[in-house]
C-alpha cells in the first residue's frame, strides 16, 4: 500500500505543477482574474493533498486498515475538488456547463476533510 501511496502522491505533485504552469502561462489571457484565482485554490489543495499522501506513505505507527482509509478518502477527495474547480474556473472556455457538476466540489472538500481527520484521530490514538 505505501507504494500506491508514495505514487498517488507523486502523481498529484506532478499535475499540480503541470496544471500551476499552465494556469500561469496558458490560460492567464484567456479567463478573468477570478477564475483564474479559482484554479490555483484547486492547484494549492492538489499539493498539499499530495505532500500529505507522501507523509502517510512514511507512516508506520498507523494500521494499514486506517491508512489504506485516509488513502481513499484523499485521493478521492483531491480528484473531486481540484478536478471540478478546474473545470468551474474554465467553464467560459467550453460549450458544456461544469456548473452542473458544482455540488462535486464539496463533497471532494468533505472527503479532504474527513481524510485529515481521521488521520488525526489516528495519529492520537497510535502514538504513543
Amino acid at each position: 500500500m505505501n507504494k500506491t501511496i508514495f505514487s498517488t502522491g507523486i502523481f498529484f505533485g506532478i499535475v499540480a505543477v503541470i496544471l500551476g504552469a499552465f494556469a500561469s502561462h496558458g490560460l492567464k489571457n484567456l479567463i478573468s482574474t477570478e477564475a483564474m484565482e479559482t484554479f490555483k485554490t484547486g492547484v494549492t489543495y492538489q499539493m498539499y493533498h499530495a505532500l500529505l499522501l507522501l507523509v502517510l506513505g512514511g507512516l508506520t505507527k498507523i494500521p494499514e486498515k486506517s491508512k489504506k482509509l485516509v488513502y481513499w478518502m484523499l485521493t478521492i477527495g483531491v480528484v473531486l475538488f481540484s478536478f471540478s474547480i478546474y473545470a468551474l474556473a474554465t467553464n467560459a472556455l467550453t460549450s458544456f456547463d461544469f456548473k452542473v457538476i458544482g455540488l462535486i466540489t464539496p463533497i471532494g472538500g468533505t472527503l479532504l476533510i474527513a481524510g485529515w481527520a481521521l488521520l488525526g484521530i489516528r495519529c492520537l490514538k497510535d502514538f504513543k
